[in-house]
């Protein structure tokens, strides 16, 4: 959102408008790409693109705000399924979690890539935010007795985006990134794997 914006509370209208936009944009961008007509996510969104331009003067402000809002949400999964499930299983559905947001954000890797300043935010929230949580779920699996690799948290989660790259968006591609993932998860989890010292 504009800075503007972002200072002021935003009335209850304008508020239901921004998460229909963000909504809208999410789908629009897994279907399309990060590049999709910002007239299709106005449309889809039921607003008019002026109501999208007024909040997100950008392009590159609506994707941050997309990707944002998508990354708090696989970061707080991490709480949920920690309360729901044995470490190890909280790791494994967190990490498949963590492979359904990336699937779904097409382009992303190569809008952050992209040498755009507006997206450095979203490097650092990768390294502070996600990386910490893979992180804090294996040290409690391994805590908990499970078998967890001793591997970089952050080489993890970028073998995993590699998976997810280049299937397209089809359930067909979604699906065969899952379950190279979960192949890597086993391998991740088996116990002849290296154990952190």
């Amino acid at each position: 959102m504009s800075s503007e914006t972002a200072a002021r509370p935003l009335r209850a209208d304008a508020r239901q408008n921004v998460d229909a936009l963000l909504e809208a944009a999410k789908d629009v961008f897994a279907e399309s790409g990060v590049d999709a007509p910002v007239r299709a996510i106005a449309g889809r969104a039921g607003v008019g693109v002026g109501t999208l331009y007024r909040h997100f003067p950008l392009r590159s402000d609506l994707i941050s705000a997309v990707f944002r809002r998508e990354m708090d949400a696989c970061v707080e999964a991490a709480d949920e399924l920690q309360a729901a499930h044995p470490p190890g299983e909280a790791l494994d559905e967190w990490v498949i979690r963590y492979t359904q947001f990336v699937a779904a954000k097409r382009g992303l890797s190569s809008a952050l890539h992209s040498g755009d300043s507006a997206y450095e935010p979203l490097s650092v929230s990768f390294s502070t935010r996600l990386v910490p949580t893979f992180a804090r779920l294996a040290a409690a699996a391994r805590d908990a007795g499970e078998p967890v690799a001793d591997v970089d948290p952050e080489e993890f989660l970028g073998a995993v985006a590699n998976l997810c790259h280049g299937g397209g968006p089809d359930a067909a591609a979604s699906g065969r990134a899952e379950r190279m993932v979960r192949l890597l998860l086993a391998g991740l989890r088996s116990p002849d794997a290296p154990q952190a010292s």
